[in-house]
């Protein structure tokens, strides 16, 4: 961005109206070259920790700069230090690519800056959120009813959610009384799988239950979540005196994608009285593909489900939908309304204040990006680009199975391929690992692609996470290529 914008700071008020097009103009150039020519620039960001907090002034400017000043630092400063998540090298944790439509909704959100807190301060931000997330169950899958509202993540998703989980322990007093400081109190408990998400884990932290309030329930050799041990478990707990609360499964899970089996989860939980939380936030996109829609099968029984569409929807970040079944718990969980927020504009199903179901007040106006994503592509554009990604993640296990060097250290059920480097008569656990280290660091530093790790089971796993809305066939083969002269390089 180098085009000369004169005019600085007026002495008061804002940027002048014309000043602001012009600049609007060049970011508007600038951001359609950048997504053009993205997959150019170096993925993982190669600069050393410290490279733009020393390039920048210790102290802030006395008087105010002109805008073309600042635009040009993005491009001197910014961009060199940045990691590439809108590139299609970019394979690494979960895909977050931003789409078009989404970058526009996230301008006009801008430029509009409502803050949905109550219905009279946004109606429109408002019942758009209940549009849009009502238009994503249906595409999804998921019947009526379901109460939805837009989160930043999945972590704060998952937080609001097992505080209904504890709200549903009406008996408890918790909201009234707390839980320090009683010893009638019993013992809260909550189950996930042992490749549940940390973000569980977090929440249990900040509710109350403690790391050791959280259950972890041995998987299947598919990394799935094993019922029977988690019968097992819920019966040791009620006899020891510990208050099951909530069962957590996961529709996606972060290493290896695997999809526990929820109808049996969900009947253990209607068996137990428990609360069922789906983490779907990144599998749950899938179901927009009819033939993908067994990843959601039973979450029509879970009291709550997330599902983030900055995954694999292509929204921006942030974006992280919560539905739930049971949104008057939710709201119980939350909903504190001094007089300065006191309103009369109508029933809570009419006009929903979105301050009661969290802990935010100040809400953006997230729901206008997803619902122009939805709006340009279609459900069957989406369905179309998911079904792509899983292809290119079966084409590169298909090549792994293929290769005496390479194996497969997971299924592959969606659009991640969780493998290592084995070569014949390479055996020793620590080499392994460090070879399939090096392979990695290899590949990042070349600059076209940029992947991560996982360990399952205790072994070194390269994650090779396709999702990203500008990838094609030729990036899977690319990476293909990459991982075959890696280990070539560093074997």
């Amino acid at each position: 961005m180098t085009d000369r914008i004169d005019a600085g700071a007026p002495p008061a008020g804002d940027m002048d109206p014309e000043v602001y097009r012009q600049a609007a103009h060049q970011v508007a150039d600038w951001t359609a070259d950048y997504l053009r020519d993205v997959e150019r620039l170096p993925v993982l960001s190669p600069v050393e920790p410290g490279t733009v907090r020393n390039a920048l002034p210790a102290s802030p400017p006395g008087t105010g700069e002109s805008i073309s000043t600042v635009l040009a630092d993005i491009d001197r400063l910014l961009i060199p230090a940045t990691t590439h998540w809108q590139s299609p090298g970019f394979m690494a944790y979960f895909a977050s690519s931003g789409s078009g439509p989404g970058i526009l909704g996230e301008t006009v959100a801008s430029a509009l800056n409502v803050n949905a807190m109550l219905w009279r301060t946004a109606p429109a931000a408002t019942e758009l959120e209940q549009v849009t997330l009502d238009w994503l169950r249906q595409m999804v899958g998921l019947p009526q009813p379901l109460f939805g509202v837009i989160n930043d993540t999945a972590s704060s998703s998952t937080l609001y959610a097992l505080a209904a989980a504890r709200e549903a322990q009406s008996d408890l007093r918790i909201r009234e009384l707390g839980m320090a400081g009683r010893p009638e109190l019993p013992r809260l408990r909550m189950y996930a799988s042992a490749e549940a998400h940390s973000s569980v884990e977090k929440a249990g932290i900040v509710l109350g239950f403690g790391k050791d309030g959280l259950r972890r329930i041995p998987v299947d050799e598919r990394f799935r979540m094993d019922p029977v041990a988690l019968r097992q478990a819920i019966r040791e707990d009620v006899a020891a005196g510990i208050r099951p609360v909530a069962v957590i499964a996961t529709a996606g899970t972060t290493s290896t994608t695997s999809v526990d089996p929820i109808p049996a989860i969900a009947a253990l939980c209607e068996q137990h009285g428990l609360w069922l939380h789906v983490d779907a936030a990144y599998g749950g996109a899938a179901a927009i593909a009819p033939e993908l829609r067994w990843v959601l099968d039973g979450a029509e029984r879970a009291d709550s489900i997330v599902l983030n569409p900055h995954k694999w929807l292509f929204t921006p970040i942030d974006c992280s939908v919560l539905w739930t079944r049971q949104p008057g718990v939710l709201r119980d969980a939350f909903s504190i309304v001094p007089e300065y927020l006191t309103t009369t504009d109508g029933s809570e199903l009419d006009a929903p204040n979105l301050m009661d179901y969290g802990t935010s007040l100040g809400r953006r106006m997230r729901a206008l990006k997803l619902w122009m994503v939805i709006r340009y592509f279609g459900a069957d554009g989406l369905a179309q680009r998911i079904r792509e990604h899983c292809e290119y993640a079966s084409m590169l296990a298909r090549w792994v199975e293929d290769e005496r060097d390479f194996e497969l250290l997971a299924p592959a059920p969606l659009s991640v391929v969780c493998l290592r480097a084995h070569p014949p008569g390479l055996d020793d656990p620590g080499t392994l690992d460090t070879l399939n280290q090096r392979i990695v660091e290899r590949i990042n530093s070349g600059g076209h692609y940029f992947l991560s790790h996982t360990k399952l089971r205790g072994e070194y796993a390269i994650r090779v996470a396709f999702g990203n809305l500008r990838q094609e066939q030729r990036h899977a083969r690319g990476v293909i290529a990459a991982l075959r002269g890696a280990i070539d390089d560093v074997g």
